[in-house]
């Protein structure tokens, strides 16, 4: 694998790098650009390219470069509007990822052909600044720090999830998928990936109850959920651990399988401050009585052993709030369940889920706390085609509310709504633009960029 790094120097005038209102400023400029060649054949190759902003925001921004060989050709780009010229490359950004603020990262990448050698390109310019310096990294700031040291024990304070020091807070990260088929999706590898490269804030961990899942080892998926609470602790995450009952979609049919399941995993990690439980992932076919009833007896066991933790209860029509039933949030509102430090789940997936789910989140966010544990960017079979509009409309509505999410999922599944390109977890490279999907670029591309964790 062959890697590029250019590093821009700092700069003393924008050069349209920041968006100003005027010249009289001038901005502090500086990026990073890696190229890799992930895979190389006869007569052609793939390879990708990393910006990431070690300057002032940046907002629009076009990258261009120099093919060397008179024989290289660029074929097809993704992740920006690619275009060549003679030898010029350019990749102008998208709209999803035209601002870059300080330290964050666009993954884009292109498959190329050639007919002579495949020599890598040997200069990089960003806005038309060339890369040719070397720029340190900015020194820590104040608060710096993994997710879990900053914030600490997490609590529900009036309709928001709020840190130790009683500030709401937005928690931004991604969804496993169902851990009995992609555990080779789980590794020191991957994760390291999902904490430094992504940024991420947490990982919720699917634990399927049926479907091959739970039912058919208590004990062996139980260690393995435990086993990833760590391996997120070690990295500074949050940890959602998700009973994922699907089929049948009343949670009461495995109110006792999650009796055992929570008092065992509440007791083995109730003296860590990164677990959050979420006791029914998409409740379906059940009324919310029923769904209230069940939360009413399974957050009691996990109280009894872990007092503080915040948990997450599953709500009517798949966690859409009862809207995908014809009902609204107004039941929940009406006859909520019965303890504190908890809020309601609510699932979407943009392609299938617009207006009328967006308005109903809208609408709930001042009246109920919720958390996004699960959503797509594709259809709700999470195959299809990714709906990039939709998408940054749902994102955007997240983080004007600061509802905590989690994308599904952070696998290479052959399907729209995974993150990698299938057969990435068969290999150790989670790192690469190469690898991810469309799905996998947009959400890395929003959960990279800078917390906002408020500790005044």
């Amino acid at each position: 694998m062959k890697r590029f790094l250019a590093l821009l120097a700092t700069c003393a005038t924008v050069l349209g790098l920041t968006a100003l209102s005027g010249p009289q400023a001038a901005a502090a400029t500086g990026c990073r650009v890696d190229y890799t060649v992930a895979s190389q054949w006869q007569g052609g190759f793939q390879a990708g390219v990393r910006i990431t902003n070690l300057g002032d925001p940046v907002s629009g921004w076009t990258l261009g470069f120099t093919l060397p060989d008179a024989g290289q050709k660029l074929v097809q780009g993704w992740n920006a509007t690619w275009s060549q010229s003679g030898s010029t490359v350019t990749a102008a950004a998208a709209d999803w990822n035209r601002t870059l603020a300080t330290g964050a990262t666009a993954d884009l990448g292109f498959t190329g052909s050639f007919t002579g050698a495949n020599p890598e390109p040997a200069t990089f310019t960003l806005n038309g600044v060339a890369c040719t310096g070397s720029v340190e990294e900015p020194p820590p700031t104040p608060g710096d720090g993994t997710p879990v040291d900053i914030n600490g024990q997490l609590h529900v304070c009036g309709v928001h999830l709020c840190n130790q020091y009683d500030r709401p807070i937005q928690l931004r990260g991604m969804s496993t998928h169902g851990i009995q088929w992609f555990s080779q999706c789980y590794t020191d590898a991957s994760l390291d990936a999902l904490a430094n490269d992504w940024r991420s804030d947490l990982l919720r961990i699917s634990m399927y109850v049926q479907e091959d899942g739970y039912e058919t080892d208590p004990a062996g998926f139980t260690r393995r959920v435990n086993g990833l609470v760590d391996m997120a602790e070690a990295r500074g995450m949050y940890a959602v651990i998700d009973f994922h009952t699907l089929t049948p979609g009343d949670p009461n049919f495995n109110l006792d399988r999650a009796k055992t399941f929570f008092a065992s995993v509440a007791a083995r990690n109730a003296g860590k401050n990164n677990v959050i439980y979420e006791i029914a992932n998409e409740p379906n076919g059940v009324s919310w009585a029923g769904i209230k009833s069940y939360a009413e007896q399974v957050i009691p066991v996990i109280r009894a052993a872990d007092p503080d933790a915040v948990v997450i209860v599953g709500t009517r029509g798949w966690s859409s709030l009862g809207v995908s039933d014809g009902s609204s949030e107004s039941e929940v509102v009406a006859n909520p369940v019965d303890a504190t430090n908890i809020m309601y789940a609510f699932h979407f997936y943009a392609a299938s889920h617009k207006d009328t789910y967006r308005a109903t989140v809208s609408r709930a966010a001042s009246r109920l706390p919720l958390f996004v544990s699960e959503f797509g960017t594709v259809s709700a079979t999470g195959g299809g085609a990714v709906d990039r509009a939709s998408s940054i409309a749902w994102l955007d509505l997240l983080d004007q509310l600061k509802i905590s999410y989690a994308n599904w999922t952070y696998s290479d599944a052959d399907e729209g709504s995974a993150a990698f390109r299938p057969g990435t977890c068969s290999g150790t490279d989670y790192s690469g633009s190469g690898v991810l999907t469309e799905s996998g670029a947009l959400l890395k591309s929003r959960i990279s960029t800078p917390d906002d964790f408020p500790t005044s």
